[in-house]
């Protein structure tokens, strides 16, 4: 960070209230904000060149499944670490060990260190750096501990923060289907838009659910996405 940096950052108001937390908030969600997720397709791309998704209806069907999954077997994750902060490492640990796909993996680690990294050069938060205190050696970074954990740093509240997380899973399947061609960029605002209740129902599903409760319910789409760097070519990561 270059003096001039340095000197300006120090000079700035940090937001507060409702009306504030909004903006940055809009910011975080933003496609603009650097967290490399659009360089993943959640296992769209596998499932799409394995014949998975054919049409709208077998979309349709991808999309709820892999919401049902999110709220299962990834929203534990991010609810545990927004109320318990400084267990991220713990969390991460147990996260990495659940997160048994190789592809989905190191995914989800290094979509959690860019979001690490964007947050902090983002919002600059002084607090925000306590969450590396007793960082092990061997830390691993995973997207759902740490986005939790910054959220509940940042001070943002936790059916907030779950919705974030759930809304921000659908639209990056959605932006991969577009980029892959299988749908395009307006039809896929129109699926955004129906599937909000179902997103919703998700999360009053799920909203309870910690760590101990995690399970994997969509089993192909882990196939799927386990067979991503055996695709002959792909567009994506992950």
């Amino acid at each position: 960070m270059t003096k001039a940096f340095q000197e300006l950052e120090i000079g700035i108001e940090r937001p507060s209230g409702t009306e504030a937390v909004d903006w940055w908030v809009w910011q975080w969600i933003d496609s603009a904000f650097p967290t490399g997720g659009f360089a993943h397709s959640g296992g769209v791309e596998a499932a799409w060149q394995h014949g998975a998704i054919r049409n709208r209806v077998e979309w349709m069907g991808y999309l709820t499944a892999s919401l049902d999954q999110a709220g299962h077997a990834a929203l534990p994750w991010v609810t545990a670490a927004h109320a318990e902060p400084g267990r991220v490492h713990e969390l991460d640990a147990w996260c990495d060990a659940f997160t048994t796909n190789h592809v989905a993996n190191r995914a989800s680690r290094l979509q959690g260190r860019a979001l690490w990294a964007a947050a902090r050069r983002a919002f600059g938060e002084t607090r925000l750096s306590r969450l590396n205190e007793g960082r092990p050696a061997d830390a691993l970074g995973h997207f759902c501990p740490w986005f939790g954990a910054i959220l509940g740093v940042l001070g943002l509240e936790r059916r907030r923060s779950q919705r974030l997380f759930l809304f921000g899973h659908l639209r990056g399947l959605l932006a991969a289907g577009v980029r892959l061609g299988i749908l395009g960029p307006m039809e896929a605002q129109s699926l955004q838009f129906q599937l909000s209740e179902q997103g919703e129902s998700v999360l009053q599903s799920c909203a309870e659910l910690g760590p101990e409760d995690a399970v994997q319910t969509q089993p192909l789409h882990d196939l799927w996405q386990g067979g991503q760097d055996r695709l002959y070519s792909r567009l994506f990561q992950s």
